[in-house]
């Protein structure tokens, strides 16, 4: 078909025109033009197509008569016609051809028709354009072929660029040896990887009572707006399982969310997010927690966006696959860092267990150990240690410390509402009443306000922030001792299990340091009593001579010992003195040094000589049942004339003190009592006026250190110092110089002055 060319006002020249682009056509062969495999069209330089053959008007759907005078570019694409005008008519006008331009033609459906445009131009005697004559060849099939070749590459790319994600995301989280740390990596990468405006994990709390929802803690965010992790946060709650459950999805941010989380969806709007993608974090099928990328809508400020605005973002397979597999990456790097964290958490409890059980192995009195238990639970294992101990006068609080000296002031608040003056808190309490631990994983606010039953009280517990708390009772031989309350507050982890049972070891080391303190203070209590006793009262009145008497108990082992001594007044202005040690340092010694002095004053009924009283008893010994050895010294004073008698029994000499001299008197000692009988051997001297007597036991001079030969010496040295007649002012002195903070054995020591 033929349309002629409009005329022009030179007649002449139209009909030239119009006769030689007539005989280009007629040239074309008609059928082959008409049916070729190509279509073929002719147009004007300007575009407007006049003439088409059958061909292209098949493949279109349009008969001819509505593809003339139609321009070529209005039968494009928008983007064919974009095309056409910024690259094909440039082309054809500078080089006058263009060959194989893809352009997608619109059939009468509105379907597009792929198809390979060549383009030649006709030019007149004078060289101007005078017909462009096109070829198109459908490419359907040779598109297809591209577009799949693309695709496929495309996904070979895709494929490359995932693998190296997985790769760098899986060697920076073998790096990583915290939980924290995971965390952060999990983060960062899972942001890059699906780029996304902004991601969060939240992780499984460990400390959950079975059966109960598990608690959700935040553990890394990166890009997130506040308002939305508040949201995520607050969406949490009863939804965590079924969350985790349901593989990796998208959740638009549209309708639907917008009626069941309205806080949450509203915080996405405002943080510039069409879609949440939750992606769960496993390992070996053990639910650890979620992660949720915010997939940010299309900036409209790009002059070029292949993404309509407000347009939801589609998750592909392979994306899916890919996060669904960072997930369980993630999971194995959470967990392998948590099993390295609680590795090092039990080291801690093993090597605090340790210093525990050292601590309390030296313990000598329960308030003193308990404090510096406390300095050691706190902060180590606990924010804050309180003990309630049941005491001789009833339940008492013996130890509220916190690690924070700052909060300290809130902790002696707290004292107020504790024993002696009210009853035990709840946790302990029920601790104390139903004989097992109580453990609180979290401390809920309306839990608090139930329980607390003071507002002070509230206000206190509450400035303490406390998150978790652990009670135990504390219980040895059958006996309830008390209750050990730890508690952590919300700059701490909540306690766990392993804490639980940590917190227990430590209550049964508690609570056996306790039965074995009290059994040690009511044996001393006891030897003590003892003691006091068995020594006689202090010394009387007696007229002509002065009298000083000290009695030290030793600091190692049971303190009661052996040592006695005695001041007893006789008939005729006579005054009897005795030292004595019997062998040993327990209750035996101590009884047998009561038998001993009995029956030594029941002697002096007859006022018997030093020697007489020894031979008596080494006599009478196997009689008395006595069941220890014992040294012994004997003395008797004429207080008119100061004649004295000494006798010994094995035991150190007295030591004589005149105006500053010290010296031993000679006395030669017979057997100790309970050996083989000896004849004893008195000494005879005088007392001078202001001279003094001092009797002690082997304690005041015997050392572990050196030989009591060197004792001896340090005493007479100590007595001989500076003149005193003042036998308590002599006693004191020879105790500061002679008798340390530790002491092995007993010592009894006295000092008797003649008047001037």
């Amino acid at each position: 078909m033929v349309v002629n060319p409009t005329p022009t006002t030179d007649r002449r020249s139209d009909d030239d025109a119009r006769g030689r682009l007539q005989q280009l056509l007629e040239d074309d062969p008609a059928d082959l033009f008409e049916n070729a495999p190509c279509g073929y069209l002719s147009t004007l330089p300007d575009g407007t197509i006049i003439k088409v053959n059958r061909t292209l008007c098949t493949w279109i759907g349009h008969p001819a008569e509505k593809v003339l005078r139609v321009r070529l570019r209005d039968l494009l694409s928008v983007g064919g016609q974009v095309f056409h005008d910024t690259h094909l008519t440039p082309l054809l006008r500078m080089q006058g051809a263009v060959r194989e331009v893809a352009l997608d033609v619109v059939r009468a459906d509105g379907s597009l028709l792929p198809c390979l445009v060549n383009a030649v131009e006709v030019h007149g005697p004078s060289g101007e354009p005078v017909l462009v004559r096109v070829t198109l060849f459908e490419a359907t099939a040779r598109r297809r072929y591209e577009r799949e070749t693309l695709a496929a590459r495309r996904a070979a790319e895709e494929s490359e660029a995932r693998s190296r994600t997985l790769q760098q995301f899986t060697s920076e989280l073998a790096a990583a040896v915290t939980t924290a740390d995971a965390a952060a990596v999990v983060v960062h990468r899972s942001r890059r990887a699906a780029q996304a405006a902004g991601a969060a994990l939240w992780v499984l709390g460990t400390g959950a009572q079975p059966g109960a929802e598990p608690a959700v803690e935040l553990a890394a965010a990166e890009g997130m707006t506040p308002e939305l992790l508040h949201a995520l946060s607050g969406a949490a709650p009863g939804r965590v399982l079924p969350v985790l459950g349901s593989g990796v999805r998208t959740v638009p941010v549209g309708d639907a969310l917008r009626a069941a989380w309205p806080e949450l969806a509203a915080a996405a709007d405002e943080a510039g997010c069409t879609d949440l993608v939750v992606v769960p974090v496993s390992a070996d099928d053990d639910h650890l927690g979620a992660l949720v990328l915010a997939r940010p809508r299309a900036d409209e400020s790009e002059l070029i966006s292949l993404t309509e605005p407000g347009e939801h973002h589609v998750l592909t397979e392979a994306d899916a696959d890919l996060l669904a597999t960072l997930g369980q990456q993630a999971g194995q790097a959470i967990e392998r860092a948590r099993l390295h964290e609680e590795t090092a958490r039990q080291a801690e409890r093993s090597a605090f267990l340790l210093d525990a059980a050292r601590l309390l192995a030296r313990a000598t009195g329960v308030t003193e150990s308990v404090e510096r238990l406390a300095e050691m639970v706190v902060p180590r294992l606990a924010d804050m240690c309180l003990l309630d101990l049941v005491l001789e006068h009833g339940m008492s609080r013996v130890v509220a410390r916190h690690g924070d000296p700052a909060r300290q002031e809130h902790v002696e608040e707290l004292r107020a509402w504790a024993p002696p003056f009210r009853d035990l808190p709840a946790p302990a309490r029920a601790a104390m009443e139903e004989g097992r631990t109580r453990w609180y994983p979290s401390l809920p606010d309306e839990w608090l306000s139930e329980v607390v039953r003071d507002p002070a009280e509230l206000a206190a517990v509450r400035a303490l922030e406390l998150a978790s708390v652990i009670s135990v009772p504390l219980v040895a031989e059958g006996r309830a001792l008390g209750v050990m309350t730890l508690s952590a507050d919300r700059r701490r982890a909540p306690f766990t299990a392993a804490d639980v049972e940590l917190a227990e070891q430590l209550a049964l080391q508690v609570s056996l340091m306790m039965a074995k303190a009290q059994r040690f203070e009511l044996e001393a209590r006891t030897s003590h009593t003892l003691q006091a006793t068995l020594l006689p009262p202090s010394p009387p009145r007696v007229p002509g001579v002065a009298v000083a008497v000290r009695y030290l108990a030793a600091t190692y082992g049971v303190e009661i010992g052996g040592d006695f001594y005695d001041v007893a007044p006789l008939p005729g202005d006579h005054v009897a003195i005795a030292v004595g040690d019997v062998v040993g340092h327990d209750i035996t010694a101590a009884a047998t040094m009561g038998q001993l002095r009995s029956v030594y004053r029941s002697l002096l009924v007859e006022a018997p000589a030093p020697t007489a009283v020894i031979d008596r008893l080494q006599a009478s010994w196997p009689l008395l049942g006595l069941q220890r050895m014992a040294t012994a010294l004997f003395a008797t004073l004429d207080l008119p004339t100061g004649v004295l008698h000494v006798a010994s029994a094995g035991h150190p000499p007295p030591l004589l003190v005149v105006d500053g001299h010290a010296e031993f008197l000679p006395v030669v000692p017979s057997r100790m009592l309970g050996a083989p009988p000896a004849p004893a051997v008195e000494w005879t001297g005088v007392l001078p006026p202001g001279a003094t007597l001092v009797l002690f036991t082997d304690g005041l001079v015997e050392s572990r250190t050196s030989d009591i030969d060197a004792g001896l010496a340090r005493l007479q040295a100590a007595a001989g110092r500076r003149p005193t007649t003042d036998p308590d002012e002599l006693c004191d002195r020879l105790l500061g110089d002679l008798a340390g903070t530790h002491r092995a054995d007993d010592i009894a020591l006295l000092a008797l002055t003649r008047d001037p």
